[in-house]
């Protein structure tokens, strides 16, 4: 049994930290699904980016759509290839009663400041997808938690992106929560499923030039392993318990961003650190198959947090705030998927005029 598939029987879905087109046509996704124990899959703007700017794939789509918005054009593309993925995992969607099996879509990055307009814009892709089990992905900023609130209300799945602390993590669910209540209260169906994904090596690339050898690569794993004990703390909270009561399906944590970026670091690290049941790992297409070719599962997350808050006091010994930086991680990373939007729709428009050209051309006009 390869490590993938021993993750998977621990309880750990693995989902795929990356979506393109070629993926789908050469059956490497379904192969993933076969062989990776790969039962989910996520996107953001970067990925996107790489997938339609650097490839010809959507070439063809580019020069015959008929919408002059180039934003548009980037939400017909990303669902044509999501809605296929979303329909490959279908089976694994039902089997596993919604659990698992989900894909997920970003609403565009330059509304992380903007509840009203996440707010419609998540309504408006998850109404043009007619999936069951994809995501609309929001930030846990602070204008995305009153849209994390008012979407899940308004019955839409929510993956909460861009989170980077516990405090963060909480706050997200707080505002799911408040979500579903208010389905109950107004006599609506309350289940609506929700993941929480806390960003986890980023943390560790702040700071490698800060800390001592010794505390490289640790930090990242401390703030998840201190996440995973509040959010079991708040699994056994009386309001949490009653949504359950009521059919409400647990907002699952979901770890991000856990290809290693340290090259003298182990491939797997993440991976191996992070193994929980009842949690979600997205890898990267070389992590995943990295952990399938020499990855180990040793002993399962601490369920109390382990070593995390004496290894956090190390790192505040050493000058780092966490709680300032964590802030800082989650605008950075606000902005680096802005920069990624804007490149992709800029290369989108690029890949437009280059065909309006080649028509022109070709026609003689």
């Amino acid at each position: 049994m390869n490590p993938n598939q021993q993750l998977h029987d621990l309880g750990q879905s693995l989902w795929l930290d990356n979506i393109t087109r070629t993926l789908l046509d050469d059956g490497t996704l379904q192969r993933y699904v076969e062989e990776l124990a790969v039962t989910g899959l996520t996107s953001n703007p970067s990925i996107f980016e790489k997938a339609i700017v650097d490839s010809d794939a959507y070439d063809t789509d580019i020069a015959r759509s008929s919408t002059n918005d180039t934003e548009a054009l980037f939400f017909e593309l990303a669902l044509s290839d999501l809605t296929r993925a979303a329909d490959l995992f279908a089976p694994i969607h039902k089997r596993t009663g919604g659990v698992d099996g989900w894909v997920s879509l970003e609403v565009s990055p330059v509304l992380a400041d903007d509840a009203a307009g996440t707010i419609d814009a998540a309504a408006a892709l998850h109404q043009r997808a007619e999936r069951d089990n994809l995501f609309i992905k929001i930030p846990g900023t602070r204008a995305g938690l009153a849209a994390i609130e008012e979407s899940t209300f308004a019955g839409v799945p929510v993956n909460v992106t861009l989170l980077f602390s516990a405090g963060q993590t909480l706050a997200a669910a707080e505002a799911w929560m408040r979500g579903v209540e208010r389905r109950i209260k107004a006599g609506r169906n309350p289940p609506v499923t929700s993941v929480l994904s806390l960003f986890v090596s980023r943390w560790d690339v702040a700071v490698q030039d800060k800390v001592t050898d010794d505390l490289r690569d640790r930090l990242g794993i401390a703030v998840a392993r201190r996440t995973y004990r509040d959010y079991l703390a708040l699994c056994r909270t009386p309001r949490w318990q009653e949504l359950t009561e009521r059919g409400v399906m647990p907002q699952r944590l979901l770890w991000a961003s856990t290809g290693t970026k340290d090259p003298n670091a182990p491939d797997t690290l993440y991976v191996e650190a992070l193994a929980a049941p009842d949690t979600i790992n997205t890898l990267p297409e070389a992590t995943l198959k990295s952990f399938a070719d020499h990855g180990h599962l040793g002993g399962n997350m601490p369920c109390d947090g382990g070593d995390a808050e004496v290894t956090l006091a190390r790192f505040k010994s050493a000058g780092i705030d966490i709680d300032a930086l964590a802030e800082q991680l989650q605008r950075e990373g606000a902005a680096q998927f802005s920069r990624s939007w804007r490149q992709l729709i800029a290369g989108i428009e690029a890949k437009r005029k280059q065909a309006a050209d080649a028509e022109h051309i070709g026609t003689g006009r």
